[in-house]
C-alpha cells in the first residue's frame, strides 16, 4: 500500500496555552488528516525537555517519560482536575513557544490538578506496569529538581522525605500517558498510524544513565571519557559535538540488549511505526574525547548491529522501524540495512547536490520513505533562495523541465515527493504551508530559537483539497 503523511510535532498545534497539548486541536489536525486522505502522522520525541538543554526532545532527562508540558488543560478541566477559572489562568497570546513561560504556568496548573488527583485502580495500574523506569525516572526528576546539579555531584540519591513529589511526578506521567493514548487510539480509529522517533542517545544527566551506568562508557567519578557527535558534515564544518554518552556494546550485548529491548517494547505500546534516529549509530558509532570542544577530533567504533538487530527481530517480528540512513553513509549501513528490510529515508532537499544524486526520484526504491524536508532543514520556500546553490538549482530546474519561482518550489517538490515509487511519503507542514525560515523547527549546532514554531490555526479546506487530489493522482 502506498501511503502518504504529515510531519507535525505535538508542540506546533494551535493552543490558547502557548504550545501545542495533546487536547482538542490534536483531535482537529487527526480528522484533517483523515479527511485529506492522509494514512501517517510522524512526530518528534515526546520526552521531557529542559530548557537548559535547548528543549531539544532529542536530548532529554528521559528515554521512557512522556513531556507533561504536552499534557492538555482542557482535558484536566473535563476530568474535574482543574476548574475553568484554573484554566483560563494559564492561557497566554504567543505565536512561538516560550517555553520557561510556559513551564510555569504549567507548574501550576498541574499542581492543583494533582492536589485534586485521588488515586485509583487505573492509575495503580499504570504505576504497577511501567514500574520497571518509572519508579527511577520519578525519584531522579525530583532530586534533579532539588540538587539542581549533575547526577553524579549529588550528595544523596536516597532521600525520604521527597516521597509526595515523587508521587506527583507519577502522575504526571499517568496523566500524560492517558492523554497520549487516548488520542493515538482515536488516530488508528480514522486510519492513521503514528509514526514516532526513537533519539539514539539520552543526555547524561538522565534518569537513564543514573541508573544504568553499567551500559554506557564512564570513567572515573561517573563522567564520561568519550561523548557522542557525528563528524564534519552538510551543516557544519567542525561536524556536531552533541555530548552525550555513547553505550558500552560489550555490556549490553552480554545483558541480551536487555534495555534497548525494554525500551523499544516500551515505545511500540505509544506508536505504529518508529523511525530509528541515526540509523548509522547502530553499525558504528562516532565517538569523541570528552575534553574536545568540537567533533573533529573523534573516530568511528564498530557496534554488534547484526546481533542487536537479530535480537529485535526476535523479539518484535513486525519489525516497524524506519531507519533514519542519513548523514554520512557507507555501504556497511547500507548492506545491514537492505539486510533487514528496514525502510529508509530520501530527501528531496538533498536530492540536487550532484548529478544523479540518489535522492532523486528516479533513484528510489519502493522501500523508502521520501520526504521533501526534514524537522533538521531550513523549509522549501527559503531553502530554495538561501541554501540550494547555482548548480543545484540548475540541476533542478533541468529535472522538471523549466525554471521555478520560490513561490512554486514547496508545490512542485512536494509533487515529486508523491509521485516517488517510495512506499511512504510525509511532508513536512511547513513545506505543505509553503512556509519560509520563520517556520524552521532546528538548526543542527545551535541552542537557541529551536523548537519553538507553531501553527496560528490548522490548514483550511483548499489544502484538505489538494492533498486528497495529490493522493488521487498518484495512488496514496
Amino acid at each position: 500500500m502506498r501511503l502518504a503523511g504529515i510531519l507535525l510535532h505535538v508542540t506546533s498545534f494551535p493552543s490558547p496555552f502557548g504550545i501545542g497539548d495533546l487536547g482538542p486541536q490534536a483531535y482537529n489536525f487527526v480528522d484533517f488528516l483523515a479527511n485529506s486522505g492522509q494514512r501517517l502522522w510522524q512526530v518528534l520525541p515526546l520526552n521531557p525537555t529542559c530548557v537548559e538543554y535547548g528543549n531539544s526532545p532529542y536530548f532529554s532527562i528521559s528515554l521512557f517519560a512522556g513531556n507533561p508540558l504536552l499534557i492538555s488543560p482542557e482535558l484536566l478541566c473535563e476530568e474535574g482536575l482543574i476548574s475553568k477559572k484554573d484554566m483560563q489562568s494559564a492561557k497566554i497570546q504567543s505565536d512561538r513557544v516560550n517555553y520557561e513561560m510556559v513551564l510555569q504556568l504549567k507548574k501550576k496548573l498541574l499542581d492543583i490538578a494533582f492536589g485534586n488527583f485521588s488515586e485509583n485502580s487505573e492509575y495503580l495500574s499504570f504505576v504497577e506496569e511501567n514500574s520497571y523506569w518509572l519508579e527511577n525516572y520519578c525519584r531522579f526528576k525530583v532530586l534533579r529538581d532539588k540538587f539542581r546539579k549533575p547526577w553524579n555531584m549529588w550528595e544523596n540519591d536516597n532521600i525520604s522525605e521527597l516521597d509526595t513529589y515523587i508521587r506527583k511526578e507519577k502522575f504526571l506521567q499517568f496523566v500524560f500517558f492517558k492523554q497520549w493514548k487516548a488520542l493515538k487510539t482515536y488516530a488508528n480509529s480514522k486510519g492513521i498510524k503514528v509514526m514516532g522517533d526513537l533519539p539514539i542517545y539520552p543526555a547524561f544527566d538522565s534518569s537513564d544513565v543514573w541508573s544504568n551506568r553499567e551500559i554506557f562508557k564512564l570513567g572515573e567519578g561517573n563522567t564520561p571519557y568519550v561523548v557522542a557527535g557525528v563528524p564534519p558534515d552538510y551543516f557544519s564544518p567542525t561536524g556536531q559535538l552533541w555530548g552525550n554518552p555513547v553505550y558500552n556494546w560489550d555490556r549490553l550485548k552480554e545483558t541480551g540488549f536487555k534495555w534497548w529491548v525494554e525500551r523499544i517494547r516500551h515505545n511500540l505500546k505509544l506508536f505504529d511505526l518508529l523511525r530509528l534516529d541515526h540509523f548509522r549509530g547502530f553499525v558504528a558509532y562516532y565517538e569523541v574525547p570528552a575534553s574536545e570542544k568540537t567533533a573533529v577530533a573523534g573516530k568511528w567504533v564498530k557496534a554488534p548491529a547484526e546481533e542487536f538487530f537479530t535480537k529485535l527481530k526476535e523479539e518484535f517480528p513486525d519489525f516497524p522501524f524506519v531507519a533514519e540512513d542519513l548523514g554520512l553513509i557507507t555501504p556497511d549501513v547500507e548492506k545491514l540495512r537492505d539486510s533487514f528490510g528496514f525502510p529508509g529515508m530520501k530527501v528531496l532537499v538533498f536530492a540536487f547536490q550532484a548529478e544523479n544524486h540518489p535522492f532523486m526520484p528516479h533513484n528510489h526504491d519502493k522501500n523508502f520513505f521520501v520526504y521533501t524536508s526534514t524537522h533538521d532543514n531550513m523549509p522549501i520556500r527559503d531553502w530554495y533562495v538561501e541554501e540550494l546553490d547555482e548548480k543545484a538549482k540548475e540541476r533542478l530546474h533541468r529535472y522538471i523541465g523549466r525554471r521555478l519561482t520560490q513561490d512554486e518550489v514547496s508545490d512542485v517538490l512536494i509533487r515529486l515527493a508523491y509521485m516517488s515509487v517510495a512506499k511512504a511519503c510525509i511532508i513536512p507542514m511547513q513545506d505543505l504551508l509553503n512556509l519560509g525560515k520563520e517556520a524552521r523547527m532546528n538548526t543542527p549546532g545551535t541552542k537557541d530559537k529551536n523548537w519553538e514554531w507553531r501553527l496560528k490555526s490548522l490548514p483550511d479546506e483548499k489544502v484538505v483539497i489538494k492533498l486528497k487530489e495529490l493522493c488521487l493522482t498518484y495512488g496514496r
